[in-house]
């Protein structure tokens, strides 16, 4: 049994603030080992639960914070961005059995700590054929067109309950409870790091490669907070401007689907001027 996790930081143990997990902060400093023992507590668990190979796919950021050096030295990790699809890279290279969304966080413009939907300032709302577009489902998406059933998902309370929307069957850990955008009731390390490795284990009865299914047509819509955002992303081909600040694309695939939001995303971030948005 193969498992692959896909490890975000926004919904880790203990991060609660923009700095920590801005790469080069010292709250980030101080946050990367919380991280780190976040995802060993998962791949203790997925080994404990049954799985043959745990692969880590870093998903934040820069893609290059986990603490190496600590992790568990049964996986093995993906770090680096640029890839082809982003979160769930590994989830198309060989036979996974199951997929973790591990720290993951509720979408733009809703309620959740450091809610955000792949760029935490510039997008204000992500919608997926109508559905508030969170990454567990945009991913989620992804997993299925593969045969992949989510497994895992941790994050704060929101995210948990988020996760009942796109991945029913899937164990959960809330590893803090929401109180504002930027302030959490947090489980202490020791605590979350108990409970992720015993849902892990426990959600390996749930891993199996299943026939993949396309869940498409997908038409994505996609808010920006400032007016030339919305512009620069019409340079991506079948992106069309339905307004002031909004876009939208339709893909017939979810390969499609987040190689396109992928584009919209990097297009936006570098229209983005500072203070200005």
């Amino acid at each position: 049994m193969r498992i692959l996790i896909s490890a975000d930081m926004e919904g880790a143990t203990g991060v609660t603030w923009p700095a920590d997990c801005e790469p080069g902060a010292p709250e980030w400093e101080r946050c990367r080992p919380l991280f780190t023992s976040d995802v060993n507590a998962a791949i203790e668990g997925f080994f404990d639960g049954g799985a043959s190979e745990v692969l880590v796919n870093e998903a934040h950021s820069t893609m290059r914070n986990l603490l190496l050096e600590e992790l568990d030295p049964r996986a093995t990790m993906i770090t680096g961005r640029h890839k082809e699809l982003t979160m769930v890279e590994g989830i198309q290279r060989g036979a996974v059995d199951g997929v973790a969304f591990l720290g993951y966080h509720t979408a733009a413009g809703t309620q959740g700590v450091l809610s955000h939907t792949y760029i935490p300032g510039s997008l204000t709302s992500v919608l997926v054929n109508g559905r508030i577009g969170s990454e567990g489902l945009l991913n989620a998406h992804v997993a299925a067109a593969y045969g992949v059933p989510v497994v895992l998902i941790t994050g704060d309370d929101r995210t948990c309950a988020d996760a009942a929307t796109y991945a029913p069957q899937a164990r959960t850990v809330a590893v803090k409870d929401y109180v504002a955008r930027y302030t959490a009731n947090c489980r202490p390390p020791a605590r979350t790091h108990a409970q992720i490795k015993e849902s892990a284990a426990a959600a390996m009865s749930l891993a199996g490669q299943v026939e993949g299914v396309n869940q498409g047509p997908f038409t994505v819509q996609v808010e920006t907070d400032a007016t030339q955002l919305a512009e620069a992303a019409t340079v991506v081909p079948t992106v069309v401007r339905t307004g002031d600040r909004t876009v939208e694309f339709t893909s017939a695939t979810a390969y499609d689907m987040i190689r396109c939001f992928k584009a919209v995303c990097t297009l936006v971030s570098a229209a983005t001027e500072h203070r200005y948005g």
